[in-house]
């Protein structure tokens, strides 16, 4: 389908509604303006004093636009994927944020011909969140320009909502398809200056570590890369602080008694340092200088980064980390939930409730979110690493250098790492290189995941071109097992391997892929099968 001017655009605005057709709309102080570029469609807000909560383009198919033969849908999420993300047939009522990918046939047939994918998305950090539908009469792309859960008020601004991209690809994979797609989503990357890899205590450690027990993760990852071009990462996550999961970031617990110092042995044992941090979460309000304004309308345990006070507050916080003590990579976490109150996986088609609003009634969530991104970007400067996790992949691409695609995966649970690594490594592993590097989550080594698990897991994370992290807990591997970590490490260091699922388009934890033009074959599960259901 070629892009062209949407048959019919709805303004909601305020409790009310307008429809158009063409290229401009307008009722009392609102008007939308469309305009058709050489690669994409522009669309503009403007308002004054009343309230917008929604736009909604609705494209019905022609004759020559409806798909003749059957289709399979991929779909994005909001922030992380959560072991769903998956091919379906035509839902009508499916919510597909930011972009969907339309085929037909399967990546499963090494015969390519007669293949035709559709793109429908939208550039990159857009000042909207925008969802698709498709159904069996056309397409509808949904703008939600909301201040958190209330209509924004523009005061006679106009707002650059978002481009729309329409892209067709035919004779390729709907893998290759939707590789290219998310590159032209995403002309301007962020990417590392070096392969990102490493080593990451989360997922064995669980928030219970000190200073002697980083460094003898350390010890591990140093050890292991010794001697390989690229240096490896070990990240402290949380528990370092004085709360798990919480502020402040300037006081650490006992066991921790000299972060600079840390980072500082970390870097002369051989590897770059890294830490993990959650800004903008307050819940024991511990933050001295933090008055009520900071704090968000909708629950005062979290700040609201449309106040320039609270982006102060991110700022400082990054430059301490990073100029002061040293350290050359922050995860933030929790980024999207502090924000708006839920997970992406239950969000639908509203990414938080009716009933409130930022500080700022003038910016919409998304450019909250984007200025959220950016003082994070800007205050760790240009050498710092920066991997989101809960954030927004396609609000942090160009910003950050990797996304964690995924929720958690496990150190004690096989099954959650086969459901929600897996997925999101397979099915998000084309926005891996276009919008950012794709960090699946880590290989959780502590003893009760099965080694012959684990290993297949450590394998397809090392040779897909993506970020490999690994948390082992010390002296679990046996000398053999040692050594196939040290291998994956070694691979991943260089992240120049071309891999894609095979299966994907049928089976939402992919045992088929092609990597480096080999068939490899997994066997994910456990011989009692999967285990959600537990009597």
């Amino acid at each position: 389908m070629k892009l062209r001017f949407p048959d019919l655009v709805s303004v909601y605005a305020a409790e009310d509604c307008f429809r158009f057709s063409g290229e401009t709309g307008e009722r009392g102080d609102v008007s939308c303006c469309l305009s058709l570029k050489e690669d994409g469609l522009a669309v503009t807000l403007t308002a004054g004093e009343t309230p917008v909560r929604y736009l909604a383009l609705r494209w019905t198919f022609t004759e020559g636009e409806k798909r003749g033969e059957p289709v399979k849908i991929l779909g994005d999420h909001w922030e992380r994927g959560y072991g769903d993300l998956s091919w379906r047939g035509i839902e009508p009522e499916r919510i597909m944020p930011w972009y969907m990918l339309v085929s037909n046939g399967s990546d499963a047939d090494p015969d390519f011909t007669g293949r035709y994918t559709e793109g429908f998305g939208v550039r990159v950090r857009p000042h909207a969140m925008v969802s698709w539908q498709y159904d069996g009469a056309g397409v509808t792309l949904w703008a939600d320009v909301r201040c958190g859960g209330e209509g924004v008020i523009l005061s006679g601004r106009t707002l650059p909502v978002c481009e729309v991209l329409f892209r067709d690809y035919r004779d390729v994979s709907a893998f290759e398809a939707g590789r290219r797609f998310c590159h032209a989503m995403s002309p301007d990357p962020r990417l590392p200056k070096h392969p990102v890899y490493g080593s990451n205590n989360w997922y064995y450690a669980y928030g219970k570590s000190s200073h002697d027990d980083i460094v003898s993760d350390t010890k591990i990852v140093a050890e292991q890369c010794a001697g390989l071009r690229n240096i490896p990462y070990m990240v402290i996550d949380d528990g370092w602080q004085k709360n798990n999961t919480d502020a402040p970031w300037t006081v650490t617990k006992p066991e921790f008694p000299d972060m600079k110092g840390l980072a500082d042995e970390m870097r002369a044992m051989g590897v770059r340092p890294g830490i993990w941090v959650r800004y903008l979460v307050d819940g024991r309000r511990e933050i001295p200088e933090a008055t009520e304004d900071w704090r968000l309308a909708r629950d005062p345990a979290f700040l609201d980064p449309t106040n320039p006070a609270v982006l102060d507050y991110v700022k400082r916080v990054t430059r301490m980390i990073v100029e002061n003590w040293g350290y050359e990579l922050i995860k933030h976490d929790y980024s999207t939930f502090d924000l708006f109150g839920d997970w992406g996986v239950n969000m639908g088609s509203r990414v938080t409730k009716n009933g409130w609003h930022f500080h700022d009634r003038s910016k919409t969530s998304a450019e909250a979110v984007l200025d959220f991104y950016s003082a994070v970007r800007e205050a760790a400067g240009d050498d710092c690493v920066i991997i989101g996790c809960n954030v927004i992949g396609h609000l942090c691409a160009g910003l950050h250098e990797l996304n964690r695609t995924g929720d958690d995966t496990s150190g004690r649970e096989w099954e959650r790492t086969r459901k929600m690594g897996v997925n999101t490594l397979s099915h998000r592993l084309i926005q891996n290189g276009a919008f950012f590097m794709g960090d699946a989550d880590c290989v959780g080594i502590m003893g009760p995941v099965p080694w012959e698990k684990n290993r297949q897991w450590l394998d397809v994370l090392a040779r897909t071109g993506s970020p490999l992290f690994v948390s082992c807990k010390p002296g679990v591997l046996n000398k053999e097992q040692m050594a196939e970590l040290r291998e994956a490490w070694k691979t991943n260091s260089v992240q120049k391997n071309t891999a894609r699922p095979v299966d994907w388009m049928e089976n939402q934890t992919p045992a088929l892929w092609e990597i480096d033009g080999e068939l490899v074959r997994y066997d994910w599960y456990l011989p009692q099968g999967v285990e959600n259901f537990r009597p």
